[in-house]
């Protein structure tokens, strides 16, 4: 059991972490940190944390675990707001969806405590933003990416092992791999989609008749746009911070994109059915949660 959760971002993915560490007996006490004086007032009043912070470096001071979970963008400052206060025996994790830019900024900021950060990725969320969306159920089922480095590995065992052990007792699967790596799978699984869903919007939006074509949607069209209601920030963000991989993972897109164009330009039937077989054969055969594709 932590003595103290140090929380720097009390917002959805904070608060449902505070919520299901506080339900699995693992904290005595929670301390949370948001720029917004109305967000801390509220997970305060929800249960989220037990202690308002008046600063990332006040919710530090005295925590064992201390959770950073702010937009990737705000990462560097809150790790440099928490340097000093951090114990030899705490872990430092993160919720971001990036990795590399994140590591860079912790070894900047942490110096020799570097080690002690274990970046985490949890595969979880919703469409919508804010603490009053906390769930403790949030990250049940759900796989949980760990990025530890050589240094980790070397001098930060006992963090890596207990971040390893916090994200399963929270019911959670957990991989490790390389930051690296990281970036490259989800650019290709999780930002490239969101993009996509954007760009999608926008253009139906562009059209004059976007009010009818809208009122004609149905469940299809709610599937595919459903992530296309993520929140501006996060995104633009993690836009910028992936940007080589998220490129590349586009010009991909367009390759694809642009063999089922010249089919259908051509009338080909034949290329046209192999293509959506092809696609349809491999989501078919996907399952949530790392199942292997022939």
């Amino acid at each position: 059991m932590f003595e103290q959760l140090g929380l720097v971002g009390c917002g959805l993915m904070g608060g449902s972490f505070a919520l299901a560490l506080k339900r699995a007996g693992l904290v005595k006490r929670v301390v949370g940190f948001s720029p917004s004086q109305t967000t801390t007032a509220r997970a305060l009043k929800m249960g989220v944390i037990d202690q308002i912070a008046t600063s990332a470096s006040n919710a530090a001071t005295g925590s064992d675990l201390i959770l950073i979970a702010v937009p990737v963008s705000a990462t560097e400052a809150s790790f440099q707001a928490i340097a000093q206060e951090l114990s030899s025996n705490c872990l430092v994790m993160d919720v971001g969806s990036t990795k590399s830019d994140v590591l860079a900024a912790a070894k900047a900021a942490l110096g020799n405590k570097f080690a002690q950060f274990v970046p985490a990725h949890p595969i979880a969320g919703k469409e919508v933003a804010g603490v009053e969306h906390a769930d403790a159920d949030l990250y049940t089922g759900c796989q949980v990416i760990l990025t530890p480095t050589d240094l980790t590995d070397l001098t930060g065992k006992t963090q890596l092992q207990q971040a390893t052990s916090v994200w399963q007792a929270l019911g959670c699967k957990v991989r490790h791999m390389s930051a690296t790596d990281h970036d490259a799978a989800f650019a290709a699984v999780s930002h490239l989609p969101h993009l996509l869903a954007f760009a999608f919007m926008n253009g139906i939006s562009s059209q004059k008749q976007r009010s009818e074509f809208l009122d004609l949607a149905g469940p299809g069209f709610r599937d595919f746009t459903r992530i296309a209601a993520g929140d501006p920030k996060v995104w633009r963000d993690i836009f910028l911070a992936n940007s080589a991989e998220v490129l590349a993972q586009s010009q991909n897109f367009r390759s694809s994109l642009e063999a089922l164009e010249r089919a259908v330009l051509a009338g080909d039937s034949a290329a046209i059915e192999a293509l959506i077989s092809q696609a349809s054969h491999l989501r078919a055969h996907w399952s949530l949660n790392g199942a292997s594709i022939k």
